[in-house]
């Protein structure tokens, strides 16, 4: 009984191994159906795994020949895109960029930046090794997708964009005076976003709890939100109260403010104290009995004076 050789390969030593393997092959499936058909299957199973196998390294060898970042972008409607994509080495010929599927620019390693009809998108050298920059100029809704770096013969990688859009916000009406203990109400409008905005209460720059204020949204039928909030505040004092909205693009959220002054109190901005009305009358009020004893005392004394001149 003959003895076959294993086919037993590890990761990394293939290449070596590869003419023996081939003439093991060739032996094997030349010979013609015998009493070791059986073997003959087994090894065929081993032949597939191998294929298998050094299909994986291939795949794994141009993936890191290859590299694009950022692999996610999130970005506002309107501001600039950019994508970088890094060969490890100057041995290719051409570059290809698309976004969702369809080609928008093309690289030649040796010319440089092809003619596009679409005047939306660039690319410029990087001044590091030998990676190019794709440039989407001004981003729309549209291009929300992913974007492909594509260098032909080698392999091609993926990022993703993804495209939101800014609206506004309004806190309804004027600033309100209140009395003390008095219930106020706000209405907050956030219209115009996409995807649907985060928003949130403030007074006097605290955080308040969602259960505080109920929120509705609706979509229009350009897929852009809008969104309304009512916040019931309890006149205690006087208070600036902001409504802001954001989404993940936004380096800071877009807000609106009121002020609420509560009547009966007085507001020292600078120093942030608040001298009651009430007490000011108070001391308003011994001033003035203290200023009429005075007087009366000063007058008696006077008459008294006068009488004794008089005798």
């Amino acid at each position: 009984m003959e003895v076959r050789p294993s086919l037993v390969v590890q990761r990394g030593a293939f290449l070596s191994a590869t003419p023996d393997v081939v003439l093991l092959i060739q032996k094997q499936f030349s010979a013609g159906p015998g009493p070791l058909s059986g073997e003959r299957l087994d090894f065929n199973m081993d032949v597939f795994a191998l294929l298998v196998l050094l299909l994986s390294c291939r795949i794994q060898a141009a993936a890191a020949q290859l590299k694009l970042s950022p692999s996610t972008l999130t970005i506002l409607r309107g501001e600039e895109a950019r994508f970088t994509c890094s060969p490890a080495n100057s041995q290719w010929t051409v570059m290809v960029w698309l976004m969702n599927s369809t080609v928008v620019l093309t690289i030649s390693n040796l010319h440089g930046v092809l003619l596009s009809p679409n005047v939306n998108v660039t690319a410029e050298k990087s001044p590091k090794g030998d990676s190019w920059v794709f440039v989407l100029k001004h981003v729309e809704r549209l291009h929300h997708g992913e974007v492909v770096c594509d260098l032909q013969g080698i392999g091609r990688r993926t990022s993703s964009l993804f495209v939101q859009e800014s609206g506004s916000v309004r806190v309804s009406g004027d600033s309100r005076m209140a009395f003390r203990g008095q219930p106020v109400l706000f209405e907050c409008r956030a219209a115009g976003w996409y995807p649907q905005p985060y928003l949130q209460w403030q007074v006097n720059d605290r955080k308040l709890s969602q259960s505080q204020y109920n929120i509705s949204n609706e979509e229009s039928e350009k897929s852009l939100f809008t969104v309304t909030s009512n916040l019931s505040v309890t006149a205690a004092k006087s208070s600036r109260v902001d409504c802001l909205a954001s989404v993940a693009a936004l380096a800071s959220p877009l807000r609106s403010s009121l002020r609420l002054t509560v009547v009966a109190e007085v507001t020292q901005e600078g120093d942030d104290c608040t001298v009651p009305l009430a007490v000011t009358a108070s001391l308003a009020a011994l001033l003035l009995l203290l200023l009429l004893c005075i007087c009366t005392v000063l007058c008696y004394r006077q008459k008294t004076q006068a009488t004794k001149a008089g005798v």
